[in-house]
């Protein structure tokens, strides 16, 4: 279920979920190979991935408001756009995970530099 939702998901979602997966990355890094270049470059990516998250995060709200809207007999609480409303926070979800066990890994290699 969890791929068949990927595969549907637009490309302004697919996009927020690889953003959000970059600090990560660069927080494994430095947790292997702590360089001040690294830490600095943390920063932003993070902020990067915080952003894209909320953009498609926000993108995928509006989707599923204007399909409540376009949709005369669908109401904001019924089935569809309620999947719509949850499929719309996973960005964020992910992103906030990312972003956390990202952070856990600077801390790692501030200790180890220390």
């Amino acid at each position: 279920m969890l791929f068949e939702m990927f595969r549907e998901a637009g490309i302004v979602a697919k996009l927020s979920l690889l953003l959000a997966l970059l600090p990560l990355g660069a927080g494994v890094a430095y947790a292997i190979r702590p360089t001040e270049s690294k830490l600095a470059l943390m920063r932003p990516l993070c902020l990067a991935g915080l952003f894209g998250a909320l953009a498609g995060t926000f993108a995928g709200l509006l989707n599923a408001l204007r399909f409540t809207a376009l949709n005369s007999g669908a109401t904001i609480v019924s089935g569809v756009p309620l999947l719509g409303l949850s499929e719309a926070i996973v960005p964020l979800f992910i992103a906030c995970g990312s972003l956390t066990v990202a952070w856990l890994c600077v801390a790692l290699g501030i200790r180890r530099q220390a």
